[in-house]
């Protein structure tokens, strides 16, 4: 009996290694390839597209199987740099252009130059390549982006009289303002800036104006100064809300989200948002509610502003970044990425994919949104070691205390240079 036990026992345990040797994973004995696909999706319609994505790939794919992993963008940087640092992380990886600096220089990301479809690098316009270019290397597809607009209640806007600007004929920041006054008054306001995270919103719009912030030297260092073109946004945004009072201050320490009850309201006839705010829009405003998509404001420069696509990555660990690849390409055909960019309510970056007749419609102001893509340019803080921390600790409070009217300009010029080249030096020795 304790032999026929024992050989149950072997038998078992025998079995149980033959199916470690042969289960699923990366590179298993029959021949299967796993690759892990970290998804920042998270709005249903989004999450949806992708996941639908995933199973038309496996099932034309029996031997490379993409297994979906849902990720946060609250929590992503940390997340991704502890997998990086304890060997775990997945081979593809969803994130966004302006935080991919810190994982390419260190080494985390695989360089996609070589391993990318010539397809694929023709049909994504240079300017947004070069927001995932770092050094000599490209360290991310941009495949989806989003303009910055202005969501305004179109029953206020009929009945003010006032001019509606369309992507050919925007308003300048001076008749901007001048609009804002107009739509004020009685406990209402013009617009409502939701500025709990001022710096990108500022920086991003300020390249419509002239501004750049950031000058690389002939030495190769990269210093602050706050120039003419840098200021126009800020003093607009600063005299609606202290001279003006076209601009609630009360919104100045809010997110998009929480401006849109008064804006539902008609408390705020206007709110500069990104893009995709739209289908948070859609869903939750009132029945006969009405409210149309603008440009935003144009300088000297026109409609351009600084942008940080969403992007896809491969992980330096990964081994099978060839397979990745290949994924990439299939998720980013024109036809796919389209879908991918209606889930998210964004652009995609893609020529191919723009041109998709469900991209130029009226309807939820699609057409506007579009007509704005080639505008968009790498953000002016993409590529500068040492901006989180600038961001943090010199740029946010000191917008923060501008727009609340408890400093002026100069003092504003005077601690974005002085306090953020300080800064920027120590990364720069």
């Amino acid at each position: 009996m304790a032999t026929r036990t024992r050989i149950v026992t072997l038998l078992v345990t025998l079995a149980l290694l033959l199916a470690g040797c042969t289960g699923g994973g990366d590179g298993a004995d029959d021949g299967r390839i796993t690759l892990r696909f970290q998804s920042l999706a998270w709005q249903d319609e989004s999450v949806a597209a992708n996941k639908e994505l995933v199973r038309e790939w496996n099932a034309a794919h029996p031997d490379v199987r993409v297994e979906y992993v849902q990720g946060s963008w609250d929590s992503v940087h940390d997340q991704l740099l502890t997998s990086f640092e304890g060997g775990e992380a997945p081979d593809i990886i969803h994130d966004a252009s302006d935080d991919l600096a810190d994982f390419a220089y260190g080494g985390h990301l695989a360089d996609l130059t070589g391993l990318l479809p010539e397809r694929l690098k023709s049909d994504i316009p240079q300017r947004s390549w070069e927001t995932v270019t770092f050094g000599d290397g490209v360290y991310g597809v941009p495949f989806l982006q989003e303009p910055r607009v202005l969501i305004a209640n179109a029953d206020l806007l009929k009945k003010s009289g006032v001019r509606i600007p369309t992507p050919e004929h925007p308003w300048s920041w001076a008749e901007f303002r001048q609009v804002t006054k107009r739509l004020s008054g009685d406990g209402k306001y013009g617009a409502a800036w939701p500025l709990k995270e001022p710096v990108s919103a500022t920086l991003n719009l300020s390249l419509s104006a002239g501004g750049q912030l950031f000058h690389r030297e002939a030495d190769g260092k990269v210093t602050v100064r706050f120039e003419e073109g840098d200021q126009v946004v800020p003093r607009t945004i600063h005299d609606q809300v202290n001279t003006d009072h076209s601009a609630s201050s009360a919104t100045l320490g809010s997110g998009g989200s929480d401006t849109l009850p008064g804006f539902f309201a008609g408390k705020y006839a206007m709110v500069p948002l990104g893009f995709s705010y739209r289908q948070q829009i859609e869903q939750q405003a009132p029945e006969g509610f009405d409210w149309q998509v603008l440009p935003a404001p144009a300088g000297t420069d026109g409609l351009t502003q600084g942008v940080s696509p969403q992007t896809l990555s491969i992980a330096e660990d990964s081994p099978h970044k060839k397979e990745a690849a290949a994924f990439l390409d299939f998720l980013l055909q024109p036809d796919n990425m389209t879908r991918l960019a209606l889930g998210d309510w964004m652009l995609p970056t893609g020529t191919e994919a723009l041109k998709d007749p469900a991209l130029h419609t009226a309807e939820h102001g699609w057409a506007t949104g579009t007509a704005l893509a080639e505008h968009l340019r790498l953000a002016p803080a993409q590529s500068v070691r040492g901006y989180p921390e600038w961001k943090d600790k010199v740029a946010t409070p000191a917008l923060q205390e501008y727009y609340s009217g408890a400093i002026g300009m100069e003092e504003l010029r005077e601690r974005m240079e002085k306090d953020g080249n300080l800064v920027l030096a120590r990364y720069q020795r």
